[in-house]
């Protein structure tokens, strides 16, 4: 789930709507209502944050300290000015990169998973040589080809390659790929999608990627270096799948 916090509610909203249709949970909130949050907000709340979007806010100069304290969830500026002394003033306040509006989404959620990678170390997920994702909206690739999922099957296998080894609750996933303010829909949607997502794994796979246990959860595990049988059949389609493009939605201005 990725917050942003932004005084212009029309700017927050643009920025909601637009994570939304790439598949990926937000909320905006004033300068405001996001400190009420975060002084409130459960472990288990924050844990479910990818990022915190900070655009144009009063309080821009010590939220990001404040966040710190409470989340280890990446910090991006959004800044409408390109003069080097605002980008370091942003940088000095403990952010963790400074982008410069209009921006793509892509470009934001691309940057986000840079900086989550950075953290954990540079080396690949046990699971990486079996399936890449990208963290981008862009399909994820099984021994290079790409595999074409629905948005929310997608944010959950990202999720899993995240947490790949681990056991991981319903309540996680769901917030995860619905968000924790969410109220329209029951967790009880997410074993659908899973179970629907386990079964293309498996069909490209030719094993369970997924383990589920009652009243545990799921957890991603794929042996790391084996490699994948193709199915002859498939093998017409591969100058197609590695030669897919994606739609590019316009990108997202500052506002005013």
């Amino acid at each position: 789930m990725y917050i942003i916090v932004d005084d212009r509610e029309s700017v927050a909203n643009s920025y909601v709507g637009g994570l939304v249709r790439e598949g990926v949970s937000s909320i905006g909130f004033s300068s405001g209502e996001f400190w009420d949050w975060l002084q409130s907000a459960s472990e288990s709340d924050l844990a479910a944050v990818d990022a915190f979007l900070l655009g144009d806010c009063d309080a821009r100069g010590s939220l990001p300290r404040a966040m710190r304290k409470r989340s280890a969830a990446p910090i991006i500026a959004m800044s409408g000015q390109k003069m080097l002394k605002n980008t370091l003033e942003l940088f000095e306040s403990g952010v963790d990169d400074v982008v410069h509006v209009p921006i793509h989404l892509r470009e934001i959620l691309a940057r986000t998973a840079a900086i989550a990678r950075r953290r954990v170390g540079e080396l690949p997920r046990p699971c990486e040589n079996r399936i890449q994702v990208f963290f981008n909206g862009r399909d994820p690739e099984i021994a290079g080809h790409a595999l074409t999922l629905p948005r929310r099957e997608l944010r959950i296998l990202e999720y899993m390659v995240s947490n790949h080894g681990k056991w991981i609750t319903k309540t996680q996933i769901f917030n995860a790929v619905y968000g924790i303010f969410e109220s329209t829909f029951d967790e009880s949607v997410i074993e659908s999608h899973v179970s629907k997502l386990r079964k293309k794994l498996r069909d490209r796979l030719g094993f369970d990627a997924i383990v589920a246990r009652r009243y545990v959860g799921y957890r991603l595990d794929i042996p790391a270096g084996d490699t994948i049988d193709e199915p002859m059949q498939e093998l017409d389609e591969v100058g197609i799948l590695l030669n897919r493009t994606h739609a590019v939605p316009a990108a997202y201005p500052a506002g005013n």
